[in-house]
């Protein structure tokens, strides 16, 4: 790691250039937005005055999100490239005063907006041809009329946000400030205080031992805790319970999914298959246990690698082969991503003060930028060509759509990503031939799929429940929720709560049950792409061009219209038993490979 990012080669860098020449030109457009919000308040009252006024605020409205995303974004990446710069800091600062000054000028809208009835709608339009450019737009604000309140309900809600905000808040000044995690023994017999950054490090240990004194005083703390965590779990659950009645909606549920316009059929898609396939995983977790050659395998034992080997990837060669496995979409998309490689959208290596992990970003106007942490490893590898599946996706996006569809949905995002991850996996099984080699991109997949689709959708599962018995009237005490947790982890993985105690208290420790119903999408994600990545390289040319025009139609339908370009009918759960023959098909040979001797482990 350099300490200094001076020290970096430029190639390694990304440039931000691009995006505003010198920061000189950013601070002249951030005060020429700050102005420009000023002057648009006067609009407020005016949305609904003619057809020609709808035509003019709807356009002034996007214009100014499009310059101020651009703002937004060249402020946090030059800030996230080392944060330890006073000036960066302060550029983030004023870009998030500036985003929330924007959602005040432009409140009036959509209140202002519903009040437009169908019938004034069809005259403004017959005035008004070129508002038929965002008839989708529009469309998706009138889907959502029933659920509206009247503009002196929505402000006291809207003044009540921060209130509904605090039992996630708490959560986290509780988990990432106040708690303090006990002092283990690592590999090397030297003392090490527990963190949720080292945790799955420890987790990974090839010394058993370790593994299990950081499972123990880990889970140690959250049991300490549970009251508190059950408490600020409860408070955030009748939160998501209450908006939803407010809203008129069945429950948090159907709320929550409603902002995607999906309906909950995906939801139940999902599990009713996942549980159908949970033999498959207790399989996974059999073989597990005869590799490390445990009588008793616990949850400590779930995330230690199978393989003893690392494979080394430097940054140039997986440049090379990132390249050479996305040729299967075409010459389109390969000139996109040497662009993209060539470029300088990657900001690759670590240095002091940057943001941690990794992610894809940009704007409207800006290149699809990606910010790496760069490892030699096989991980490292799946990052990149993940994150590239990111950019390519808006890249295609914003060429073929207008601005006011020139984004993706959140729920369709992960697929682009996904889908580049397997056909990396379906490559490297297709070419190595060393038996060691592929035992470790069996053992990722296995992993990966495991981590994402069962674990994701147990969490979906316990998410559904809680809310289900809250607005029921069960009280959730912590009693209640590591009941339940328990019961469903034995059911997932077939390890008995009674030898797993720790296990129950799991629960307490996932921010993702403060996010309202988001994580069964990383398990619909991950499969639609397991399903995609099969037709991509083993299909027809027909089935590669579907894909693409899935990643060049953005927002411009809903997001399970826009899927099914890709081949893929998400409210049904033919695409998800698709993504489990696949990883059957992987676990039998990783079996095989273990028939074969193809394993170690001496002390694990």
């Amino acid at each position: 790691m350099s300490d200094n990012r001076k020290h970096i080669e430029k190639r390694y860098q990304w440039d931000l250039t691009t995006v505003f020449s010198k920061d000189k030109d950013w601070e002249n457009e951030h005060q020429a937005l700050d102005r420009e919000f000023e002057k648009a308040k006067a609009k407020a009252g005016h949305l609904l005055d003619s057809g020609q006024s709808l035509l003019e605020i709807t356009e002034l409205y996007l214009a100014l999100s499009r310059r101020l995303e651009k703002v937004y974004v060249y402020a946090s990446m030059k800030n996230d490239q080392d944060t330890t710069v006073a000036k960066y800091q302060e550029f983030q600062a004023k870009a998030t005063a500036l985003v929330a000054k924007f959602s005040q000028t432009f409140a009036f809208y959509e209140p202002e907006f519903m009040l437009l009835s169908e019938e004034k709608y069809q005259d403004f339009l017959a005035d008004c041809p070129q508002l038929t450019d965002y008839s989708h737009f529009f469309e998706k604000l009138f889907k959502q009329k029933e659920h509206v309140l009247s503009h002196k309900e929505e402000e006291l809600l809207a003044a009540a946000g921060e209130i509904f905000g605090s039992a996630g808040e708490t959560f986290e000044i509780l988990d990432n400030a106040d708690i303090v995690f006990p002092v283990i023994l690592d590999e090397n017999g030297q003392e090490v205080e527990l963190s949720h950054g080292n945790f799955i490090t420890l987790m990974e240990s090839k010394d058993r031992q370790v593994r299990k004194a950081a499972y123990e005083a880990y889970y140690s703390v959250y049991e300490q805790f549970q009251h508190t965590y059950a408490k600020t779990l409860e408070t955030n659950v009748k939160v998501h319970n209450f908006k939803a009645e407010t809203r008129k909606y069945k429950n948090a549920r159907e709320a929550a999914l409603a902002e995607n316009f999906i309906p909950e059929s995906v939801y139940d898609t999902l599990l009713k298959a996942v549980n159908r396939h949970l033999p498959l995983l207790r399989r996974y977790v059999k073989l597990r246990q005869k590799i490390l050659g445990l009588d008793d395998l616990k949850m400590y034992d779930i995330y230690t690698p199978l393989s003893e080997m690392d494979m080394s990837v430097t940054y140039d060669e997986a440049l090379k082969k990132a390249e050479e496995v996305l040729a299967v979409f075409g010459k389109d998309y390969s000139e996109r991503v040497h662009r993209a490689f060539t470029e300088r959208w990657i900001d690759v290596q670590v240095n002091k003060g940057k943001r941690s992990g990794a992610y894809s970003g940009g704007s409207y106007d800006t290149n699809a930028f990606i910010l790496l942490n760069w490892q030699d490893t096989l991980d490292n590898l799946f990052t990149l060509v993940h994150e590239t599946g990111h950019s390519i996706h808006s890249v295609f996006t914003r060429e073929n759509q207008p601005y006011v569809y020139g984004d993706y949905s959140i729920f369709l995002a992960e697929i682009a990503s996904t889908t580049n991850e397997n056909i990396l996996t379906e490559m490297l099984l297709k070419e190595v031939t060393d038996d060691k080699q592929r035992f470790a991109i069996l053992n990722h997949y296995l992993d990966g799929f495991k981590g994402t689709v069962f674990r994701q959708s147990q969490f979906a599962e316990f998410e559904q429940r809680i809310h289900q018995a809250a607005q029921a009237g069960e009280v959730l005490t912590s009693d209640y929720l590591n009941n339940l947790y328990a019961e469903l982890n034995e059911k997932y993985y077939g390890l008995a709560k009674e030898e797993n105690p720790q296990i129950q208290f799991e629960w307490a420790r996932i921010p993702h049950f403060y996010y309202n119903f988001y994580v069964y999408q990383y398990a619909t994600g991950f499969a639609a792409a397991s399903y995609l990545a099969q037709k991509i390289v083993y299909g027809k040319q027909e089935d590669k061009d579907k894909y693409l025009n899935y990643l060049k139609m953005g927002n411009s339908d809903y997001p399970l219209a826009v899927i099914a370009q890709a081949g893929v009918d998400m409210t049904k759960g033919d695409y998800l038993d698709a993504a489990f023959k696949v990883f059957e098909e992987r676990l039998t040979e990783l079996e095989e490979l273990v028939e074969k001797g193809i394993h170690r482990k001496e002390g694990i």
